[in-house]
């Protein structure tokens, strides 16, 4: 009990316990506020995608608002890097379409270097704010083993990605998506960023809009993986 007898000159300090009252109060409502809009987000986009008869781009357009606002509201919590374990890797579907020129891209061809496979359309608002960034990681690391692809998935095909391409100058190959591609991937909403390792195995898979430095931490941390040997004959 003597531990609950204050020394003789100790004095109570009420603006600090004031202080620290007021930033209790704050940080509880905040972690509410955060809950509650994460419901709202949750109802938002669940809304958008079961909705009917309303069309795919409109409900990817809803999702792709959903998470933008979800991530204004969650912008102060950090994201880490999210790479899987070597063991835990799945190896990614491969496919071949062709680019704006006709040229046929096919994503086993790139084995041996790490792939940044992003799936947007020219009308996503998280997938205009990428774009720039994914350009410079492809001038950055292009030496290093990295490529990007684009995957469109704009539902009138080339004939708005191809205007988009000329006045972005992407300098990464794109290519124009399909149903039957998305489904492979599990992309139900845009934008969906994955990053292959060497061994053209699925590392790293992002839905929503992902923060540079993330994105950055993670190609580098695949860039730095050594592909693996081949086994031995028996």
């Amino acid at each position: 009990m003597a531990v609950l007898s204050p020394p003789a000159a100790w004095q109570p300090n009420a603006a600090r316990g004031l202080a620290r009252l007021h930033e209790k109060r704050s940080a509880t409502r905040v972690r509410g506020q955060k809950w509650v809009w994460a419901g709202v987000v949750a109802m938002v986009a669940g809304f958008c995608l079961l909705a009917f008869p309303a069309p795919r781009v409109l409900a990817y357009r809803c999702l792709d608002c959903s998470v933008a606002l979800w991530q204004s509201f969650s912008a102060s919590a950090p994201v880490s890097a999210d790479v899987k374990p070597e063991k835990n890797r799945k190896v990614a579907p491969d496919f071949t379409l062709d680019d704006a020129a006709g040229n046929p891209v096919k994503l086993s061809v790139f084995k041996g270097k790490v792939v940044l496979l992003n799936f947007w359309a020219t009308w996503c608002h998280g997938c205009q704010i990428e774009i720039p960034w994914f350009m410079e990681f492809q001038s950055k690391y292009k030496d290093g083993g990295l490529t990007a692809i684009g995957v469109s998935m704009d539902a009138d095909g080339w004939k708005s990605v191809k205007p988009y391409l000329q006045e972005k100058k992407l300098n990464y190959s794109t290519v124009i998506g399909n149903e039957d591609l998305a489904k492979l991937y599990g992309v139900e909403g845009l934008p969906v960023t994955l990053l292959i390792d060497r061994d053209g195995k699925i590392a790293v898979s992002h839905t929503g809009l992902v923060s540079k430095d993330d994105y950055q931490a993670e190609v580098e941390m695949l860039l730095a993986e050594k592909k693996a040997a081949p086994a031995a004959a028996p």
